[in-house]
């Protein structure tokens, strides 16, 4: 029998003191590292006046952060795994916490250039690190409701730092003799940093060396751990991971998850302040704030919900095509609408799709991944993805020079998600794992909570 059934109670004890020791402040740090990445799209509104940018400008800018964490993505993940989690991730957010703020101070384009750049490979191997991190910690019945919740950072933080960030700009400009949107990067790296000094001192790299953890606990934990790895067979290698064909494929289908997410995060700004060509609308840069965070935190509740219900269900291929395919077909008809109401009921339901398919996602490269390997496996599903963090912008940017308006951008978005719903589908018989005796284990506990 499953130790999952012999001990329900210290199950139950160790994974809620686990998450409410990593889930929160690891979540807090997320916040801080998609809000850091995204605000450049707030600042678009008064940057790209200052320094000259056109739309394909601003759109390389943005894609740039991507070219240069692509890049020292699968080193740094390495690098966390022959390190330890609490020291490299301390490393990592202290870089682009510096690199942030110095964002306040670029005088031109070119600048602008190579600042986005050196903070994409600050950034790299944060996102990947944690979640390599957070199988480290939990049981795999649990990962993806414990995922969920550290993803929760990503929606909450654009639907939180979109008002935040543009209440800087319009109510603080001048504020140190500098222009809003510098002030806004200059207040908004400084949380980066001072996270990485807690994070040297707060996180532990294994349980084994928990002083918060009881001894049983411990003991227990690391079983059930090293059982699961043992039964996913013998770790896989780096060489191994990087030419397995399911890893590449997971990539392209998380690029098309991701190109979705981006082109909301860094156009809806531009989309809504065009509401005022299109539908004569007049909103101050603060209220087009509150509007852009709407859809995020919409899709903040539905992602919580989705990743409960693929737990209680124990699927997960169908919780990523479902939500992807409602979020390619919706974003075209956003095109449609005639007010400015009905065309951000349309984009909610696009950012619903992309937030609820986002922690299942995760949970696919988890269950064939091991060792070293999964190292190297989720930064290259993680780097081949957010290759659309470059693709999105740069492309609808391009688009919207060329046509005038955000239509062709968004039925390419469209495409590219629609694409991603055909992969994930293909790779149904060669990655999606079946319910397993910790999965009903996992819902066994869950009744007693």
């Amino acid at each position: 029998m499953s130790s999952v059934l012999q001990q329900p109670e210290i199950e139950a004890r160790v994974v809620r003191k686990v998450a409410r020791r990593l889930i929160p402040f690891l979540g807090l740090a997320y916040f801080v590292n998609y809000l850091d990445r995204t605000n450049i799209g707030l600042a678009k509104l008064t940057m790209s006046e200052e320094l000259g940018l056109t739309e394909t400008m601003f759109g390389l800018a943005s894609g740039l952060f991507f070219i240069g964490y692509l890049l020292f993505e699968v080193p740094s993940n390495l690098a966390l795994h022959r390190f330890g989690a609490r020291r490299w991730i301390a490393r990592i957010m202290l870089t682009w916490g510096i690199v942030a703020a110095a964002m306040a101070f670029v005088p031109n384009a070119g600048s602008l250039y190579a600042l986005r750049m050196l903070l994409g490979i600050a950034e790299a191997g944060f996102f990947p690190g944690v979640l390599l991190y957070l199988t480290l910690w939990f049981p795999r019945a649990y990962r993806v409701r414990l995922m969920g919740l550290f993803l929760l950072a990503l929606p909450v933080s654009s639907a939180l730092g979109a008002p935040l960030s543009s209440a800087i700009i319009q109510y603080w400009d001048g504020l140190f003799g500098l222009s809003g949107w510098r002030v806004m990067f200059l207040l908004e790296g400084i949380p980066a940093v001072a996270l990485a000094v807690v994070t040297w001192f707060y996180l532990t790299d294994r349980p084994s060396q928990a002083k918060w953890l009881d001894e049983d606990e411990k003991v227990w934990l690391t079983h059930e751990l090293e059982s699961e790895a043992s039964e996913s067979g013998s770790h896989m290698s780096v060489r191994r991971a990087l030419t397995d064909s399911r890893v590449w494929m997971l990539g392209l289908v998380y690029f098309g998850i991701t190109y979705g997410l981006y082109s909301l995060s860094f156009f809806l700004p531009s989309i809504v302040a065009g509401f005022k060509k299109t539908f004569d609308t007049d909103f101050s840069l603060f209220t087009t704030g509150l509007i852009v965070a709407v859809p995020f935190a919409v899709g903040a509740v539905a992602m919580v919900l989705w990743s409960r219900h693929s737990d209680r269900t124990g699927e997960r291929i169908w919780h990523v095509a479902i939500p992807t395919l409602i979020g390619a077909v919706s974003i075209p008809v956003a095109l449609y609408m005639q007010s400015p109401l009905t065309t951000m009921i349309a984009v909610t339901v696009n950012a619903v799709g992309v937030f609820c398919a986002l922690p299942v996602f995760w949970y696919l490269p988890s269950a064939f991944l091991t060792g070293a390997g999964a190292a190297a496996g989720i930064a290259v599903v993680n780097s081949v993805g957010n290759m659309s963090g470059f693709g999105a912008p740069y492309v609808t940017g391009w688009l919207f020079d060329a046509t005038g308006n955000s239509r062709a951008g968004l039925w390419v978005v469209g495409a590219v998600m629609l694409v991603a719903v055909v992969l994930v589908l293909v790779l149904r018989s060669r990655v999606s794992p079946t319910r397993s005796a910790e999965d009903v284990g996992g819902e066994v506990v869950a009744a007693h909570h």
